[in-house]
């Protein structure tokens, strides 16, 4: 199966609080370019997509979902900054074996989107993720790990 873990784009600087940064103009194409991009590479359909509530996730997302299609999109509270990377990995793996996922996108914060990269590759670093960063990651729920497929920035 494949999961895809993307960064939301890039943010105001200020705001009432973290949770209403909204994106800037250069956040939002720099999502649709990425978004592109891993559309061109052949991966344009996703079983789910899990999105922070954050408005700048959920911005990412409305700029995004017009180079995707899904099935079902879910706000998920656990995926904020500071989230359990365990614990939003133990819940996609009881999604794709509850639903049959066979594809995953989750648009988060740092630092959790590293943290959550690592949770899914084995024996890695977790990775710093650029704005609008995403990655694609081969991985096996019966053996729990999978394998970095690829890395776009914008």
């Amino acid at each position: 199966m494949k999961i895809f873990i993307m960064r939301h784009g890039e943010a105001e600087h200020f705001a009432q609080s973290d949770e209403q940064r909204e994106l800037t103009d250069r956040g939002r194409s720099a999502s649709v370019a990425v978004a592109r991009v891993c559309a061109e590479k052949g991966f344009a359909h996703f079983d789910r997509v899990l999105v922070s509530p954050y408005i700048r996730a959920q911005q990412t997302w409305q700029e995004i979902s017009a180079c995707f299609t899904t099935d079902h999109v879910e706000t998920c509270a656990d995926i904020t900054p500071y989230g359990d990377s365990e614990q939003v990995a133990d819940y996609v793996a009881a999604l794709v074996d509850l639903h049959k996922l066979e594809s995953v996108l989750i648009v988060s914060h740092l630092p959790l989107v590293g943290y959550l990269t690592a949770e899914f590759v084995t024996d890695m670093i977790p990775p710093m993720f650029p704005t609008s960063g995403l990655v694609s990651i081969d991985y096996s729920p019966e053996k729990l790990s999978g394998e970095l497929i690829f890395n776009i920035h914008p």
